[in-house]
């Protein structure tokens, strides 16, 4: 695994808790954040593999 491999999916994995925790902290029910954080990451993922060169 490549360097920059291995800081996008790293960046992905914490927008996704990030995002996880602030739907939590929010009030919504956990269910909701089980789908918000994965959904965050993957977005995140495939915007971060382009900006980070």
């Amino acid at each position: 695994m490549s360097l920059h491999t291995a800081v996008v999916l790293l960046a992905g994995v914490v927008i996704g808790l990030v995002i996880a925790t602030l739907t939590v902290l929010s009030g919504v029910h956990p269910a909701a954040a089980v789908v918000a954080g994965p959904t965050a990451a993957g977005a995140g993922t495939t915007v971060l593999r382009t900006l980070i060169r």
